[in-house]
């Protein structure tokens, strides 16, 4: 899989909401992000972090960032566009992140989950990631292709492991995405 994602490095961020490149975009989700996050600096684990977009976004509020991904082709483009800023990148495989137990205040995943072999025994292994009190922030969807999870599912994923499971519908928000989208899309946070 991860020659896949290899192969698409190089124009990943073409997407809007891949390169946050278009600053009204890039501003939506510091407006979707920030606030979920505990002030700054805490330490934030993007996992699956692909080019590596967020992990730059939260670096530049404050945050201590460290991402994983398995394809070596999009952590060479996050290398490049992380130069200079603090972000740790590993390569490593998303669903079983190669880091310390309780050595996270947050993990972020972005449109990652329902792409894994095993989403229950992933979301477990990064609720062992966070401290006590820490968050978990998830960025999915259900696809128009008919891939992905839809909130619900979801939302029953994490209360596997939490207590807490709060879901915000994405899909009315065009400045996300850099414009309409016509599939299902949310963010789930789980503050406990």
């Amino acid at each position: 899989m991860s020659e896949l994602w290899d192969h698409s490095a190089p124009t990943f961020d073409d997407e809007p909401d891949h390169g946050l490149r278009d600053p009204a975009v890039r501003a939506a989700w510091t407006d979707l992000l920030l606030p979920l996050l505990p002030p700054a600096p805490a330490d934030v684990l993007d996992v699956g972090c692909r080019t590596g977009s967020p992990a730059l976004l939260l670096a530049d509020a404050g945050h201590r960032v460290r991402g994983v991904d398995s394809s070596e082709g999009m952590l060479a483009v996050a290398r490049a566009k992380t130069a200079g800023v603090a972000v740790g990148l590993v390569r490593g495989d998303a669903a079983d992140p190669p880091f310390r137990a309780a050595s996270a205040d947050v993990v972020l995943c972005r449109h990652v989950l329902w792409a894994l072999d095993d989403p229950a025994a992933a979301v477990g292994r990064w609720v062992r990631l966070l401290r006590p009190g820490g968050r978990l922030v998830l960025v999915e969807g259900r696809w128009s292709t008919g891939g992905g999870l839809t909130a619900a599912e979801c939302r029953d994923l994490v209360l596997r492991h939490r207590s807490i499971a709060d879901v915000r519908p994405l899909g009315g928000e065009p400045l996300l995405w850099g414009g309409p989208v016509d599939d299902e899309r949310y963010l789930l946070s789980s503050p406990s």
